[in-house]
């Protein structure tokens, strides 16, 4: 047994460099977890003695003693950080839904259904058991019926999954890292007298919104290059050639271009002409900013 698997309370308050009244009102709070006892003596570990630090670092955060409480008891529970900071939402796309034998025959053949596929989706986080029962994220069940619908292999849907987890989670990793760098130390720096953890939900439940706007976004753009790319492959498109108005100039526009020398706050053709000779030499695409 080490030196830090039977402290008394005492030894632990002075490891901690906290009186031991500020111990027992932890205890009391939720804060820090029961000690073992031997007879009528308190006996505490490493644990305690890591919990204690924990509790520590985030008062320095600014986290109040109640939304401490929160977390540990919440964390105690098996909840994830997403959980308790709010990031799943209820009654929404995230909820854990059960499968039932309806459920499971739209979304598997019987054909198809294996052990295998099963310990697969719970591995990947899409299947989870409750009871002795499966549930599945609600938009998994959405979209793995939509995906079995086009008469897609339970075994193609879950390589595709992977794959795209892959590249999630290197976005999400990118997101957090801005939040990490950027916003989190002006939190540390904002540490007062309101609670951190409300601020902290609402911030990363902001950054959550964004990045499915940004990535949702993007995602829309990619599939329409990507369905340009597979109807030009299949040859679903007529030949490319030049539009009917491509040797005529647009009337509006050249009304434009023939009024801009009368406007002195209007750059000349040749300003213009110089402006885009500079971004096509420019290496970076950016032509260096002239006074």
């Amino acid at each position: 047994m080490g030196r830090d698997d039977a402290l008394t309370v005492e030894q632990l308050a002075a490891k901690a460099g906290l009186p031991t009244s500020t111990i027992r009102m932890y205890q009391t709070r939720g804060l820090l977890h029961p000690p073992r006892r031997e007879g009528r003596t308190a006996r505490y570990d490493s644990s305690h003695v890591e919990r204690l630090g924990l509790v520590n670092r985030l008062q320095q955060r600014g986290f109040s003693l109640p939304a401490i409480a929160e977390l540990i008891a919440a964390r105690d529970l098996g909840a994830r950080v997403g959980d308790v900071l709010g990031l799943t939402g209820k009654g929404g796309p995230d909820d854990w839904v059960p499968v039932g034998f309806r459920e499971l025959r739209a979304l598997v053949s019987v054909r198809d259904l294996r052990p295998q596929l099963f310990r697969r989706a719970s591995r990947m986080g899409l299947i989870r058991w409750e009871r002795g029962k499966p549930f599945v994220r609600r938009w998994a069940m959405d979209s793995g019926t939509a995906m079995t619908e086009m008469a897609m292999p339970p075994r193609e849907i879950l390589d595709a999954f992977e794959r795209l987890r892959a590249q999630t989670d290197q976005i999400a990793a990118d997101f957090v890292d801005v939040f990490e760098r950027v916003v989190w130390p002006r939190l540390a720096d904002q540490a007062g007298s309101d609670d951190q953890l409300d601020r902290v939900r609402a911030l990363l439940v902001e950054l959550t919104e964004t990045a499915q706007g940004v990535v949702a976004g993007a995602l829309r753009d990619s599939i329409r290059d990507s369905a340009e790319t597979f109807a030009r492959k299949h040859n679903l498109l007529p030949e490319d050639r030049p539009p009917a108005w491509a040797g005529h100039t647009v009337p509006v526009l050249a009304e434009r271009l023939e009024g801009a020398a009368a406007h002195a706050d209007e750059p000349a053709d040749a300003d213009i002409e110089a402006f885009l000779a500079a971004v096509d030499a420019a290496p970076d695409g950016d032509p260096e900013e002239t006074p």
